[in-house]
């Protein structure tokens, strides 16, 4: 491998799937603004929308994950083009 591209700052993160609550440790470089306490030791956290646990690929369920109401906002969005 080349030499000095590669980041010296891995370190673990604990990544938390806010649709159910999981959260998983790893090793990251990624930037966190938050802290969480995971068996009595703080890491860095990182909030994602989806992750293995809550994918329907992976959990074999079809269920729709709308955190952020994308549904609502284009059915109001183009209400009014209803006739």
């Amino acid at each position: 491998m080349r030499k000095g591209i590669h980041p010296e700052n891995y370190r673990m993160v604990a990544f938390k799937d806010m649709s159910n609550g999981d959260v998983f440790l790893t090793k990251s470089t990624a930037n966190a603004k938050e802290t969480i306490d995971v068996d009595g030791k703080d890491y860095p956290l990182i909030k994602l929308e989806i992750s293995r646990t809550s994918h329907p690929y992976y959990t074999g369920k079809m269920k729709l994950v709308d955190s952020a109401g994308r549904i609502d906002k284009f059915k109001s969005k183009y209400a009014k083009f209803k006739k």
